[in-house]
């Protein structure tokens, strides 16, 4: 009997080592990630890392609040914790009043923390900008307007307390600001570095210095070539600079060139860059490479120069997953959730978390043609491969001519949305603002569903009576990216009048779901 006991109590600590063991292998091994880093619009970003944070900035042109200001523990997971700005107040045109500012709007920010402070630095295609911020989750203040538009610029702290800017298309220029950042000194260094050569365009200029040594990381589209990322090096700020390739990899998609980004470095002293890659219908798409030094060159991807399509996470031990786009009910705060943005300014006197709790309400407050007009139109990014958005509609106190529903957002949109024409609703799915579809609808509560696929740049429109049974409306929707907004497609949550302002619509939920093949 005591052998039997014996043995089982040995039994039990053999088993006891062997699960201490595999626990302990399972924490050693290592998580890895595929390219790209986040399969989202998240263009031009700039990222530093201060202790072992890691901060990324990224463009969201027309959009409010705008500048997104990311966190990461391990640079390939992220989490926006704060905008740079609620709105920008440059014109009407800002508001929707008389015009727009599609695919214009706040680009290619600088991102750069001295002496205890950060600073971002962007420009508008109108004006430029400079705030800054002691907590980078928390307020950031303005610091400078430059009445003029510095294009794709980067800030450089020198070491000498010198404070420089690079920037330009085809032509690289360098300035310097007054120490105290109140303006661009009139006395102070202004030269051009980079006269347009090699020929082709050149933009999307970082500003560094390391070892003592000047570097400006560009992209460059030849003539008949792919982006391709460039380095300019120099002992001087203001030069001669020399220059070599960097990387030249289209990461097996379609001829797309990965260019335009950053040099990150961890606390363990390894080297990395996160430069993006134009990525269709779904937006610009970071992707985050190896980078090595090469004779005092940081040279990017692996030893053959190319994006490694799945590589090893650069700081292991963090679990938390990206999240910029997520579902919600709207019952958790009177304001909006850090993923939603709203196309060009909110008029936030037409819209409420409050007046009926657990609900967005939109209402109208002037008449407009299209959704292009539309004030208060909530968005969302889209993520690749495959997504899907539902929102919960109710309708009751539309007006008529009101059209409210879904919406693929760009600059050529589809929609599957809810029409009041002379008393009776109307389900409707759109293509390029042409009718395709058309169903009457006998009922307040409706359900609207947008699933896109970006393997082929489709989306398709549902909707549902009771959240359970869904019926497709219309053909499949094709999806593009152009430069006439300049951004990926978005879910867009849209209520607009036609003909009567004062109707509202009350939205209960959107529940997004991210499919990863």
């Amino acid at each position: 009997m005591n052998k039997a006991f014996l043995w089982i109590g040995c039994l039990i600590l053999f088993l006891l080592a062997g699960c201490t063991n595999a626990g302990k292998k399972a924490a050693k091994e290592e998580t890895t990630f595929t390219n790209p880093v986040i399969y989202s619009d998240v263009p031009d970003v700039d990222v530093i890392r201060v202790g072992s944070d890691y901060y990324m900035i990224s463009t969201t042109a027309h959009m409010s609040p705008g500048a997104p200001i990311m966190h990461s523990k391990d640079m390939v997971n992220w989490k926006i914790i704060s905008y740079v700005f609620d709105e920008i107040k440059e014109s009407p045109y800002n508001d929707l009043e008389g015009g727009n500012i599609y695919s214009r709007g706040q680009w290619a920010a600088s991102l750069r923390y001295h002496d205890g402070l950060f600073y971002v630095f962007f420009g508008t295609g109108n004006k430029s900008y400079i705030y800054t911020a002691k907590d980078p989750a928390g307020t950031w203040e303005q610091k400078l307007v430059i009445d003029e538009y510095l294009h794709d610029a980067s800030m450089l702290f020198d070491d000498d307390g010198k404070i420089y800017l690079a920037y330009g298309a085809r032509h690289i220029r360098i300035i310097e600001f007054n120490k105290d950042l109140s303006g661009i000194n009139p006395d102070g260094l202004q030269v051009e570095v980079i006269p347009g050569e090699p020929k082709g365009l050149l933009e999307g200029t970082h500003f560094y210095k390391f070892d003592g040594k000047y570097y400006l990381t560009l992209i460059w589209w030849p003539e008949g070539g792919i982006r391709t990322q460039l380095c300019f090096r120099s002992d001087k700020v203001a030069g001669p600079y020399d220059m070599k390739t960097i990387l030249s990899d289209d990461l097996g998609y379609a001829n797309h060139g990965v260019a335009q980004g950053c040099f990150i470095d961890t606390e363990k002293g390894e080297w990395y860059a996160m430069l993006f890659q134009d990525h269709e219908a779904v937006g610009r798409v970071p992707v985050l490479m190896p980078c090595r030094w090469e004779d005092g060159w940081p040279i990017l991807g692996d030893e053959n120069g190319k994006v490694p399509p799945v590589m090893k996470t650069p700081v292991q031990g963090y679990d938390e997953k990206t999240e910029l786009v997520v579902s919600d009910d709207f019952d958790k705060s009177p304001k909006l959730g850090l993923t939603w943005q709203w196309n060009h300014n909110p008029d936030n006197s037409l819209w409420t978390l409050t007046e009926r709790p657990g609900y967005l309400r939109l209402k109208t407050g002037k008449v407009v043609k299209d959704i292009f007009e539309a004030r208060n139109t909530l968005t969302q990014r889209t993520e690749g491969p495959k997504c899907s958005g539902v929102i919960s509609l109710d309708l009751t106190y539309m007006n008529d001519g009101d059209h409210t529903g879904l919406a693929a957002f760009c600059s050529e949109p589809g929609t599957i949305s809810v029409i009041k024409e002379n008393g009776k609703k109307y389900l409707v799915m759109t293509d390029r603002n042409v009718e395709k579809a058309r169903k009457e609808l006998n009922q307040d509560i409706v359900y609207l569903k947008m699933d896109c696929d970006f393997t082929t740049d489709h989306a398709v429109f549902s909707y549902s009576l009771d959240d359970s049974n869904w019926t497709q409306l219309g053909d499949k929707f094709h999806m593009i990216f152009s430069m006439a907004h300049f951004t990926g497609n978005k879910f867009a949550i849209f209520n607009y009048a036609t003909q009567t302002a004062g109707g509202y619509v009350d939205v209960d939920f959107f529940r997004y779901e991210k499919q990863s093949n």
